[in-house]
């Protein structure tokens, strides 16, 4: 029986978009299947310790940005450290992410949610913007109106996602959660394969 993994994350997240890729091949030469859950971490950062960016203290901020150049030079990714179009509201945007899973499937839906990342952290993209989420989507060989067409059932399913990751004591994004042992960040994917190939 193929092994499944809960991948809780918020399509806002550049810590999600620097590891998306890796995780989705993990996925592939692994046969494990992958369920696609995104989630509010305005409601997730309250009751975990968490803190907005901008409310965070001034050397926390500038370590971040510290590693996200990092990253961005390990990887290879193109990646604008504070893209014009950050922080966005990201209801919309997760609400067509679980539209396309529940109509075309979790591949499709990760193909979905890699494009939106890439629209707000390489091509400076107001991901709030149904006309911007629509050509992502088209992009992604995906009706962006038919899938905001299903907002209503979207938003019960986001709704049901983050009470989950909270129950699940899920903190940060993205969370990878296989056999209920909780992985924290895109550098802990070498953790994640590991326990995928066991």
């Amino acid at each position: 029986m193929p092994k499944t993994v809960d991948y809780y994350f918020t399509p806002a997240s550049p810590w999600t978009y620097l590891g998306h890729s890796r995780f989705a091949q993990m996925i592939a030469r692994s046969g494990a299947q992958v369920n696609v859950k995104p989630v509010d971490y305005g409601r997730i950062f309250p009751v975990s310790g968490g803190l907005p960016l901008k409310q965070r203290a001034p050397q926390r901020q500038a370590y971040r940005l510290m590693e996200l150049r990092r990253w961005r030079e390990h990887l290879g990714l193109p990646l604008n450290l504070e893209p014009k179009h950050f922080p966005y509201a990201t209801d919309l945007a997760s609400c067509m992410i679980i539209a396309a899973d529940r109509q075309h499937g979790a591949q499709r839906a990760m193909q979905l949610a890699y494009g939106i990342m890439q629209a707000c952290w390489a091509h400076e993209r107001n991901c709030a913007e149904p006309e911007t989420l629509d050509q992502v989507a088209a992009g992604a060989g995906l009706d962006g109106p038919a899938l905001r067409a299903r907002e209503d059932e979207a938003k019960a399913a986001y709704g049901a996602y983050t009470q989950e990751a909270i129950e699940r004591q899920v903190f940060g994004a993205p969370t990878y959660v296989l056999n209920d042992e909780i992985f924290w960040g895109q550098d802990r994917l070498d953790f994640v394969e590991r326990a995928l190939t066991r």
